[in-house]
């Protein structure tokens, strides 16, 4: 009998477990932007490839200017650029992210970041380097080449420098740059380098193709903020 009770408790607390788990995975589902789509002129994107076959689309998701700003509200993770935007050889591209309600779109943190050395984006071989900040204090760097790679972490890490938002809701804004120099990429938030990495380790088999390429930006799921001041320097 105790070994029957025990099975009992144990398969009791597995189902548990699995249901917390699927309605966990549930409610961080991606969700359908009205009046999704792309209305920046000469924009383009590509949802995550985990995202399409989970049936998003690129509709799913919006892209809008309000004046000299872009306004982005996911919908599925997705990465953005305009082709004309090309950085090659040293150079730093950086934006002001402003998220007016922390966590609006969601319960728990997303990020939202600059994307550099974009190669055949569009398509199954793309390869890009991003850094992201989230509103929680926490940056991730990471890659696809095509299959993502991480630099600092599956869920990347804490830095004193990356901003924390007040509240849920409250208003949170994180300058982020990327730049290439010499034979290192180094990424800042705020004014101060968060992270920096050997170019020989990012620019290898199964991950980026150069660090020369399109720029653009980049948002997690169920997200939305405002970007200003998109530029690309030379040193």
């Amino acid at each position: 009998m105790r070994r029957v009770y025990g099975s009992a408790v144990a398969i009791a607390a597995l189902t548990l477990v699995s249901g917390a788990t699927t309605a966990q995975a549930q409610a961080d589902s991606s969700r359908k932007v009205a009046g999704g789509g792309i209305a920046v002129p000469g924009w383009m994107g590509k949802i995550d490839a985990r995202e399409e076959k989970a049936g998003q689309t690129l509709d799913n998701a919006k892209l809008a200017k309000e004046g000299d700003a872009l306004h982005v509200t996911t919908g599925p993770a997705v990465v953005y650029w305009n082709p004309a935007n090309v950085a090659t050889g040293d150079y730093t591209v950086k934006a002001t992210f402003r998220e007016a309600q922390y966590m609006g779109l969601n319960d728990h943190p997303h990020p939202y970041g600059i994307v550099i050395a974009g190669n055949d984006l569009g398509t199954e071989q793309q390869s890009y380097l991003y850094c992201a900040a989230y509103g929680n204090g926490n940056f991730i760097v990471r890659g696809f080449g095509p299959e993502p790679f991480q630099m600092n972490g599956r869920r990347g890490e804490t830095h004193a420098s990356v901003n924390k938002a007040a509240a849920k809701g409250e208003p949170v804004t994180q300058e982020i740059a990327l730049s290439v120099k010499g034979d290192k990429v180094e990424c800042a938030v705020n004014g101060t380098v968060v992270g920096s990495y050997p170019k020989a380790d990012l620019v290898a088999a199964g991950k980026l193709k150069s660090t020369d390429g399109v720029y653009g930006v980049r948002f997690g799921h169920n997200t939305e903020a405002i970007v200003t001041g998109l530029t690309m320097t030379k040193p």
